[in-house]
This record gives C-alpha cells, sequence and structure tokens, in this order.
C-alpha cells in the first residue's frame, strides 16, 4: 500500500513545529533534534519525511554558513590524499616522473603544474581542479 501525501495533515505538522530560517546555535539545536526524532521514528507518514527533508536543508544551510569548510590549498589536499592512501613519495616519482620534483611538492618549495596536476588526478582518481 503506497501512502499519499496529505496537505492537511503536513499543514498541522507545519503549525505544530513552525520550521523557519535558523538564524541561532540555540535554533539550529533545536532543528537538529527534531529532525533526530522523526529520522529515527519508525513509519514516518509522507508528511513527516517532506518535513524531515525541510529540516536537513534548514540545518545545512545554517551550518554552511556558520561552520564553513575551508578550502584545501593544492599541496594539502596531495598530502591528505597521500596520508589517506598511504602513498609514499618514490610512489608519486612513478606518477610524476622525478622523485625531486615530488619532494620539492611535498616540501611546498614548487607549485604543481597542469601537467603534474593531470597526472595526480588520474592517478587519484579525482578532479584535477584539486591541485590547480
Amino acid at each position: 500500500m503506497t501512502r499519499t501525501f496529505n496537505p492537511e495533515s503536513y499543514g498541522k505538522l507545519l503549525a505544530e513545529y513552525k520550521p523557519k530560517t535558523i538564524t541561532t546555535e540555540e535554533e539550529n539545536e533545536e532543528a537538529i533534534k527534531l529532525a533526530q526524532n522523526l529520522e529515527h521514528r519508525p513509519n514516518r507518514t509522507p508528511e513527516e519525511e517532506i518535513l524531515l527533508e525541510l529540516l536537513v536543508t534548514l540545518i545545512e544551510k545554517f551550518e554552511e554558513t556558520h561552520y564553513p569548510i575551508p578550502q584545501g590549498t593544492p599541496h594539502s589536499m596531495l598530502v591528505h590524499l597521500m596520508d589517506a592512501r598511504d602513498i609514499t613519495t618514490e610512489v608519486l616519482a612513478d606518477v610524476i616522473g622525478s622523485l625531486e620534483v615530488v619532494r620539492e611538492i611535498i616540501n611546498d618549495h614548487r607549485t604543481i603544474n597542469k601537467t603534474e596536476a593531470e597526472a595526480l588526478a588520474n592517478y587519484f582518481h579525482v578532479d584535477a581542479s584539486l591541485f590547480a
């Protein structure tokens, strides 16, 4: 049996919980609590599913604004990928073509050029812009 969306029931949920743009930490915490409550509720109604999606959108918007993730540099991205995948400079020398160049890049004494960025992107299966 497929349950259908009931606008009247959804209106009642909106009236009860009064979701709105989140502007404070306290409002964010309340929205998170409500979203978690809805998320763990067995047999959510279609109206509760939509309310949950709305809350997640509002929470994400608040957190993107108040807790932005800093953009990494090409150097920091390379070092992170190497650490995460336990890759050595010797392995990257085969990718780039020179152990000396890899060491200069890793020690942040040299920038990654376009050809090297493309080679690294192919090796790590990521977009080359990560290293630009």
